[in-house]
């Protein structure tokens, strides 16, 4: 479920429900003695385009998990617990052609001359924790030196009956050598991804979360000219031996259980399951926390 609250304007989407019965009335003896009681289940995530979870200042996207016990003559009984999802769909190939930009400046007043830069980068999508290559070719043809600077910013956007909020903020910023008067230098930068920076969302209609790497020449005495690129940020991959790639990635959603719930397990979504209600595996299979796990305190 998707909400969002800007004041004045309100927007929320709803994106499955599912529900399964552990214990079904008119089927045998539905009522529950006194003591420790285990029935595991399980559920399988709607095969459709799910936005990642996500928590922003004016919106989130959030996903949780509501248990209902019915007692006769009694309240019922409720626990919800919030899961993480990660989509993990097919990227676009658009995600995988480099990106080029250029950009020449004349120098005014307290400066002579012109500063040009262009600009390469590797390509438009890059998992959490992964570097992005920036190569820049500047020529300094001006009275002073020139240090190129590199930022990269996130841009969430949240959208309710046709307004937009707009919350920027830079992520990390770093510099780069100077380029001495008259000169010219190729120089190559690695702008690493921060693990912790949420995935990018392109797929709701109420939040985007979108970024941007701003890459810019320091000038003395004048406005800094500056090109800007989108940046796609993807799950982070979980391991050497995990087969993923942007040319042939796999499909699905991962979910984890939120950090405070001890004894969890992450599960991924199978675009080939068959039904979402099928009987869940035996206790036996592992899939299941040990019952002394319920005894112990936490």
């Amino acid at each position: 479920m998707v909400g969002l609250s800007t004041g004045k304007y309100h927007s929320k989407e709803k994106y499955f429900s599912v529900q399964q019965s552990i214990i079904k009335e008119g089927q045998g003896n539905h009522t529950i003695g006194q003591g420790f009681h285990v029935y595991p289940f399980s559920f399988q995530i709607p095969t459709q385009e799910l936005p990642s979870s996500f928590h922003g200042k004016y919106g989130k996207t959030l996903y949780t998990l509501e248990a209902n016990l019915s007692r006769s003559m009694r309240i019922d009984s409720k626990a919800k617990a919030e899961f993480t999802l990660i989509h993990r769909g097919n990227p676009d190939p658009m995600l995988m052609i480099s990106q080029q930009g250029n950009i020449d400046k004349k120098m005014k007043l307290f400066n002579s001359g012109a500063v040009g830069m262009d600009v390469n980068i590797e390509r438009m999508g890059f998992h959490q924790g992964e570097g992005i290559k920036v190569v820049a070719s500047i020529q300094n043809r001006s009275s002073r030196e020139i240090k190129p600077k590199y930022c990269l910013y996130r841009k969430y956007s949240y959208f309710a009956k046709g307004n937009r909020k707009v919350d920027t903020k830079d992520i990390l910023k770093e510099e780069g050598e100077a380029v001495p008067p008259s000169a010219g230098q190729t120089v190559t930068k690695i702008i690493t991804v921060p693990p912790t920076t949420p995935v990018s969302i392109l797929n709701c209609k109420i939040i985007k979360v979108e970024y941007r790497l701003r890459v810019s020449l320091d000038v003395k005495y004048a406005s800094d000219p500056e090109m800007k690129f989108p940046i796609v940020i993807l799950p982070a991959l979980e391991g050497p031996q995990e087969v993923h790639s942007l040319a042939n990635p796999a499909y699905g959603f991962e979910a984890f259980p939120n950090s405070s719930m001890p004894g969890g397990t992450s599960f991924l979504q199978n675009s080939a399951a068959s039904d979402p209600f099928a009987p869940p595996p035996a206790y036996e299979s592992g899939m299941y926390p040990p019952l002394t796990d319920f005894d112990r305190k936490s």
